[in-house]
């Protein structure tokens, strides 16, 4: 919704909501009109998948006002939807950020002062543990204050339901049909703390739900024996890059039996300004720098990195010349379904109706690994929220058993205890795994070249092209605008043979003139197969400023699929960059 950026300013100054704090920041920028308009033009979206943005004061900015705003919408709809939403209560999780513990202080006393109970957890924790605890607690949903692995100067604001996992599309709209219905901050009910603990809508957690969510997890996790007899004999490298995963990770690895265990301890302290890395984001090389000058002094077999909120995790391994490589979120998606199968297949525990969920933009390569288990592969779209929606459908229909859930962007999942993404249970499982291939003879690398030369050798890439402000997120929707009008009959003179629009839920075939149904929900996507069996994905985030592309090839050859996924990319974004300055 667009607004009077200068009066909603003004208002700011003037109103006696708001404190001294925010007041002094907003007088430091009355003469820059860019600013005033950039933090005031709207309010902050909340998506399907939340909230995210930068902190600061303003509309269009993460701070105490814009969080009670948004959680008495959650909690009016909670009130007008749910029998027992107030008795059931709403756990709430925070991660080590800029005003994180602030923000999630104000959720639970806007959600006290509806009469709603809040579970506060007592200090950081994962995303994943809080999708656990809603189960656990029975609550009625779940909030996370979190922007994952953003710069420092952003925060975010995700929304939990009761089966543990984020709000799906359309549950999403009629939540911010509530938040839009608030159009004055004296809307908002807010209760103090001590009265909200006296009352008992208050009531901080902690300990009791650590220990659950990790006696959870050891059960998943297979090949625990010889984790126990033989962990000892791995050395690992972790860091949580100043996160939240430090404490869980830790003690799940120790508990295996992971006792060679070296921490890069600057990065263990809770900063949050991240001060060591450019980014603390583990799909990028330059977030395990710390670690690598480590592993000098201790030849791991395996390092290890969490993102702040401790649902991504990224691994580095030795190749056979010495050197480390930083596995793709596929390449470790891939090996992980593959061992989770193989230990299925050897205990005699692989379900007949085996389903492994991937989402549109990951790897084709698991297709081939699950073929030859008998094992579907379903897609989903971008974003783990689907993936739990699955998982809950399977258990309510009982006709699929779930294996494992991945998708490109470093999350994982086995098991059912949560419905997110969890890089605690994933350091456990990758742990077990370079284990299980070490007693063979293989380190982690050597068994991705297995699998390449079985299956066709893979190459994935993302490309992100920032567009920030409202002139970016025009540039954005004009440019998928464009792509959906015309058509295009070929990218970088490569045909192309069949076209999937997300957002129109249409799939057409060039070849064939036909055209099917998309049964996935409506999402902003458009992918395109090549002749040559390139896939071509193209969306805007759901949660920062940015153009998404996603390229896929496969090659008989490592050289021959390095070649074309170079090619495509360069020659593409070449082709998209036109567009861009057309529109």
């Amino acid at each position: 919704m667009e607004l009077n950026y200068m009066l909603k300013y003004k208002e700011w100054l003037l109103s006696d909501y708001f404190d001294e704090e925010t007041k002094e920041e907003l007088k430091k920028i009355e003469d820059n009109e860019e600013e005033i308009e950039d933090r005031f033009y709207k309010e902050l979206d909340f998506g399907t998948g939340g909230m995210r943005g930068k902190i600061g004061a303003g509309t269009n900015r993460m701070n105490i006002y814009t969080i009670r705003r948004v959680t008495q919408g959650l909690a009016n709809y909670i009130l007008n939807y749910s029998d027992d939403g107030k008795e059931r209560g709403v756990a709430i999780a925070y991660d080590s950020r800029h005003k994180s513990a602030e923000f999630a202080l104000e959720a639970a006393l806007v959600l006290a002062a509806n009469g709603i109970k809040a579970y506060l957890f007592e200090g950081i924790r994962p995303t994943p543990e809080l999708s656990f605890a809603v189960r656990e607690l029975k609550a009625i949903g779940g909030i996370v204050i979190t922007a994952s692995h953003n710069p420092p100067e952003y925060n975010g604001y995700k929304l939990y339901w009761e089966d543990g996992g984020q709000v799906v599309p359309e549950q999403a709209h009629e939540i911010i049909a509530e938040i839009n219905e608030i159009d004055d901050f004296e809307l908002v009910k807010r209760m103090e703390k001590e009265e909200a603990i006296a009352q008992g809508y208050l009531q901080i957690v902690g300990e009791e739900i650590d220990e659950r969510y990790l006696e959870e997890i050891m059960k998943v996790l297979p090949a625990r024996e010889l984790a126990a007899e033989r962990g000892k004999e791995l050395t690992i490298i972790y860091t949580p890059l100043h996160g939240t995963g430090n404490m869980p990770v830790r003690r799940l690895l120790e508990r295996l039996g992971f006792t060679d265990l070296h921490i890069v301890e600057e990065q263990a302290v809770a900063d949050p300004d991240f001060s060591t890395v450019e980014s603390p984001n583990p799909e990028e090389f330059s977030s395990f720098k710390m670690a690598l000058d480590l592993a000098k002094e201790h030849d791991p077999d395996l390092i290890m990195a969490t993102d702040p909120d401790a649902d991504r995790i990224g691994v580095v391994v030795k190749d056979a010349s010495g050197e480390y490589r930083n596995l793709t979120g596929n390449q470790i998606g891939v090996l992980l379904s593959n061992f989770l199968l193989e230990q299925m297949k050897e205990s005699g525990n692989l379900p007949d109706n085996g389903v492994i969920i991937k989402t549109i933009v990951s790897t084709e390569m698991i297709r081939e690994v699950a073929k030859d288990y008998g094992v579907e592969v379903m897609d989903v779209l971008t974003g783990f929220k689907f993936i739990g929606e699955k998982i809950k459908e399977f258990e309510e229909k009982g006709d699929k058993s779930f294996i494992f859930g991945f998708e490109e962007s470093y999350g994982f999942l086995a098991g059912t205890y949560a419905r997110d993404k969890d890089a605690v249970i994933s350091a456990g499982l990758i742990a077990i795994m370079a284990l299980y291939y070490r007693e063979k003879g293989l380190s982690i690398y050597d068994k991705l070249l297995d699998l390449m030369a079985r299956y066709g050798y893979y190459r994935e890439e993302l490309a992100a092209i920032t567009l920030e402000g409202k002139e970016g997120e025009e540039k954005i929707n004009n440019t998928l605008r464009k792509l959906r009008e015309e058509k295009p009959g070929s990218f970088c003179g490569i045909k192309v043979v069949e076209y999937s629009d997300y957002k129109e839920g249409k799939r057409y075939n060039y070849k064939t003139g036909e055209e099917s149904e998309i049964t996935l929900p409506v999402s902003n996507v458009l992918q395109y197969r090549l002749e040559d069996d390139s896939i071509l994905t193209i969306r805007p985030s759901g949660t920062e400023p940015k153009l998404k592309i996603y390229f896929m090839v496969k090659g008989a050859a490592a050289e021959e699929a390095d070649k074309k996924i170079t090619e495509l990319r360069a020659r593409f974004l070449g082709e998209l960059n036109d567009i861009l300055e057309e529109v």
